[in-house]
């Protein structure tokens, strides 16, 4: 029975992607589902080699590569989906804190918060998502209704409850509409401190330049004010 399975959205994940589902708790999660951007170092094969369902999503964005594992997900009968990233630095052997909390039903959307608690690893995130974190989340609680200390990506739901929030952000600012729109719906949230490490190898399509950082901020700020100011 197939119940937990966990969406990793990848671009060039080489020496990471394997680590990363090497480290996943059979106990806790069933199956892996590897959305894969068109990686050209070969980040498809790792993946299957370690056991993963690789899923080809020629269409960029990361919400869209969300939205396509999140939807096999579904077609394999799955209850809970527990997204991650695959550079290794989400604490994704601790993944049983973020996903028993809504398989008993104590909350219904969990998610790691890299900036509370003593676990981040030095030079795992720069001054300026730690910054970006604090001001958007402080800006969900006056929009949302709840506030967040983290958009960490590490985070899990029902799949029930994703099809009610009619995702549309296919970018960037995915991880913040489900924020918002989990705040509005009224779900149980719950932020849990758990480690942050530095990634295992590659660049950062995000923080790894400033290109990347500006091209993800402008996006998020764009889903803040389009989802957050919408009735």
């Amino acid at each position: 029975m197939v119940r937990v399975v966990a969406v990793i959205p990848v671009l060039n994940e080489r020496g990471a992607i394997g680590p990363t589902l090497n480290r996943l708790p059979r106990s806790t999660v069933d199956a892996a589902i590897v959305v894969d951007g068109g990686s050209s170092d070969g980040t498809p094969a790792e993946a299957e080699a370690a056991g993963a369902l690789v899923v080809p999503e020629p269409r960029r964005g990361y919400g869209r590569a969300c939205m396509t594992g999140a939807d096999v997900a579904r077609d394999m009968g799955a209850e809970i989906v527990l997204f991650l990233d695959g550079d290794g630095a989400d604490a994704v052997e601790q993944a049983s804190q973020i996903v028993q909390p809504v398989l008993t039903r104590q909350a219904d959307f969990v998610l790691a918060t890299r900036t509370l608690g003593a676990g981040r690893q030095a030079g795992s995130m720069g001054w300026h998502q730690l910054l970006a974190g604090a001001v958007i989340g402080r800006a969900v609680g006056v929009l949302g209704g709840h506030r967040y200390s983290d958009m960490c990506a590490f985070r899990a739901l029902r799949l029930a409850d994703l099809q009610r929030m009619d995702m549309r952000e296919m970018t960037y600012g995915w991880n913040l509409e489900m924020q918002i729109k989990a705040a509005r719906l009224g779900l149980r949230i719950r932020e849990v401190p758990l480690p942050y490490y530095r990634r295992v190898a590659g660049q950062s399509k995000v923080a790894g330049n400033w290109r990347g950082t500006m091209k993800a901020g402008s996006r998020i700020v764009t889903t803040l004010v389009r989802v957050g100011l919408a009735r």
